[in-house]
C-alpha cells in the first residue's frame, strides 16, 4: 500500500474515533464512559501519525528525481511500480459507516437471546445493606441490575412493601401479552453486555424497545433464590421516556 494511502486511512480512522468520542457521545453505544479519554488519545494519535505520513509522502514526491539508470545497469524495480491494491480501499467502509450511519445501542433483540443476571453474588451470605429512605416518601430509584439481585437473593426482605422506580426498555416475554423491563450492563464494551430483566405485571406491554420508567413494588412469586430467575414487579405507573444518553448501566 502506498504511503499516502496509509496516511489517508490513518487520518480518516482517527477522525472517526474523535467524531464519536470528542465531538459527540456516540461512543457510549460501544464502550463505558470511563474509556472516553483513551478513545480521544487514540484518535488524536492516529490523526498525528497520518499527518506525519502525509508530510513524508509529499516530501518524497517533491524530491528531485534521480538520474535515469544506465541501460546496462539492472533495473532494481524490474521495470514496474507497485500501486495500491483495490481491496485496500475497502478499509474505508467502516469509517464511512461511522459518519453516515447512526449506530443503535443493543436492545430487545439482544435481551431476548440472553439469560437474566439474577445469579447469586460471589461470597454473598444473603445480607444486603439497608435501602435508603426517599426524602419525600416517594419511590426509591434503583439500577435494574441491583433490583434483580435484591429480589433474588436478599433474605432480609428489604424490598417488601417498598416502592421502587426502575428505568429500561420493553422486551416481549415468551408468554403472550407479557413483557420485561430490561437493561444491559457492560463492564468494558458492548461485546460483554449482560442482561437484567424484571417481569412487569399490571400494565400493558409497550412497543418493543420502547424506553419506559416503571414505578411499583416487588411481587414475590416463589422463584427467589434460583439462578436465572426473573423477578416480578407489580406496576403502579409506567411512563414513556426518551432513550438515555448512556443506554447501559
Amino acid at each position: 500500500m502506498r504511503r499516502e494511502v496509509r496516511a489517508l486511512l490513518h487520518i480518516l480512522v482517527g477522525a472517526a474515533v474523535l467524531h464519536i468520542s470528542l465531538f459527540s457521545e456516540l461512543y457510549l453505544r460501544y464502550v463505558r464512559k470511563g474509556l472516553r479519554p483513551y478513545l480521544i488519545a487514540s484518535g488524536a494519535l492516529l490523526v498525528a501519525v497520518g499527518l506525519i505520513g502525509a508530510a513524508l509522502a509529499a516530501r518524497e514526491t517533491l524530491r528531485p528525481k534521480q538520474p535515469e539508470q544506465d541501460a546496462d545497469e539492472p533495473d532494481a524495480h524490474h521495470g514496474h511500480g507497485h500501486g495500491t491494491p483495490r481491496t485496500a480501499w475497502l478499509l474505508l467502509l467502516p469509517v464511512l459507516a461511522i459518519y453516515l450511519l447512526q449506530p443503535q445501542a443493543l436492545g430487545a433483540y439482544t435481551a431476548q437471546h440472553s439469560a437474566g443476571t439474577a445469579t447469586r453474588p460471589a461470597g454473598a451470605s444473603g445480607g444486603f445493606s439497608p435501602l435508603p429512605t426517599a426524602g419525600d416518601g416517594g419511590p426509591i430509584t434503583m439500577r435494574l441490575a441491583d433490583f434483580d439481585l435484591r429480589a433474588g437473593w436478599d433474605t432480609s426482605g428489604s424490598l417488601k412493601g417498598r416502592q421502587v422506580r426502575l428505568t429500561g426498555f420493553a422486551t416481549p416475554a415468551p408468554d403472550a401479552g407479557g413483557w420485561y423491563l430490561t437493561r444491559l450492563t457492560i463492564s468494558c464494551c458492548a461485546a460483554d453486555a449482560l442482561t437484567s430483566k424484571v417481569e412487569i405485571h399490571g400494565a400493558d406491554a409497550p412497543p418493543k424497545d420502547t424506553w419506559v420508567e416503571v414505578t411499583g413494588q416487588c411481587q414475590p412469586d416463589g422463584r427467589a433464590g434460583q439462578d436465572g430467575a426473573v423477578p416480578v414487579l407489580a406496576a403502579d405507573q409506567v411512563r414513556r421516556i426518551a432513550e438515555p444518553g448512556d443506554p447501559y448501566e
